[in-house]
């Protein structure tokens, strides 16, 4: 809870320099693109910054610059100053384009490279004279302009300089940064280093799968590092009760920290919140399964289509299935399932909680 900085009322203050505080905190921030309720990027900073405009993410993308998108386990906002360790990921791009960019040909990459030099920065919109083609997925766009554009953005060629909803714009990633001379690639010593760093940060006790989170490549190098560092005594090994068979570790200060006074803290959660996204280490240090059912028929859903965790301290007590109408500016309790008694005064503090949230949801775009 410390580490995730859920256990105080307003832990990085307000305004964009607290959103900058939060995602260097938590190491990224995820984005995704269901709108049930307000996308979980804002939603998971709102969690942490009760003052949170999301007006602040733009300026620290798009004018501070600050902050840049990448894909993590899934994209994300990261801070800009671990930009140079993300670089390895994408020249391994440019040496090896996976399967999905196949059809994308050096030339589209060369045109699409001068469109930009000639025309400034572009999103999807802006682009009218493609020849449009068949989707081949759900998620694809009729225009071949899109792909070549996703590929050189995970190539590094360009980066996401603006955001309007999920459309984005794109821009040559020198320009974005105004780099005389782009930064010096991380090695792969680094790029170890600091996924074990990130996820002690963030997770405060960490195990080989919550470092490596849909990683799994990067276990072998991490395990070594690990091991050095319990044998310098800068990691300390730790048993879980439920869990005796799967190593742990913290940091001797982490073991230090006095657990916060229960004080009927909510929060009420994004799925893809940092503290629920990693299913079995959820369900292991609060005995809390979730589910996410939006892809789940609705005769078989338990808690509902996209139902949120709510948190009071350190306890899940409730699974609430909620939907922002609008239209009619209105915040829909369409399931509520209590999973622990959290006793009258939190249930109070929950109702306050869930005004505080309808009102984030209903707020004009800043």
């Amino acid at each position: 809870m410390r580490a995730q900085r859920l256990d105080e009322a307003q832990p990085f203050g307000a305004g964009p320099a607290a959103a900058q505080a939060a995602i260097e905190q938590l190491g990224y921030v995820q984005i995704d693109t269901i709108n049930v309720i307000e996308r979980c990027h804002h939603h998971i900073l709102f969690s942490r910054i009760p003052g949170y405009r999301r007006a602040d993410l733009a300026a620290l993308q798009s004018a501070e610059k600050s902050i840049f998108e990448y894909w993590t386990h899934a994209l994300s906002y990261v801070p800009t100053s671990d930009l140079n360790l993300f670089m390895p990921a994408m020249r391994a791009y440019r040496d090896q384009p996976s399967a999905w960019f196949g059809s994308v040909t050096k030339a589209e990459v060369s045109a699409m490279v001068k469109r930009l030099k000639a025309d400034g920065p572009l999103s999807i919109r802006d682009i009218d004279d493609d020849e449009l083609v068949d989707k081949t997925h759900p998620w694809a766009s009729r225009k071949p302009s899109k792909r070549v554009l996703q590929l050189m953005f995970y190539q590094g060629l360009v980066a996401i300089s603006a955001r309007e909803g999920m459309v984005k714009t794109y821009d040559l990633i020198e320009r974005h940064f105004g780099w005389d001379k782009a930064p010096r690639p991380a090695t792969e010593r680094q790029v170890t280093a600091y996924l074990l760093e990130r996820a002690l940060r963030s997770q405060g006790v960490v195990s080989m799968d919550s470092i490596c989170h849909l990683n799994a490549p990067a276990k072998k190098a991490v395990a070594e590092l690990i091991a050095a560092r319990v044998k310098a005594r800068k990691l300390v090994p730790v048993t879980i009760e439920g869990a005796e068979k799967v190593p742990h570790w913290t940091t001797p200060a982490a073991l230090d920290q006095t657990a916060a006074t229960p004080a009927n803290r909510v929060h009420i959660l994004s799925p893809f919140d940092p503290l629920i996204i990693q299913r079995k280490r959820l369900k292991l240090m609060f005995g809390y399964d979730h589910i996410f059912e939006a892809y789940v028929p609705a005769a078989k859903r338990r808690y509902g289509y996209f139902a949120l965790p709510v948190l009071v301290d350190d306890r899940v007590v409730a699974a609430a299935d909620l939907k922002t109408d609008r239209q009619a500016g209105k915040l829909l309790v369409q399931k509520w399932i209590w999973l622990d008694e959290p006793g009258a005064e939190a249930k109070a503090a929950i109702d306050v909680e869930l005004g505080r949230f309808e009102r984030f949801q209903l707020q004009a775009e800043a």
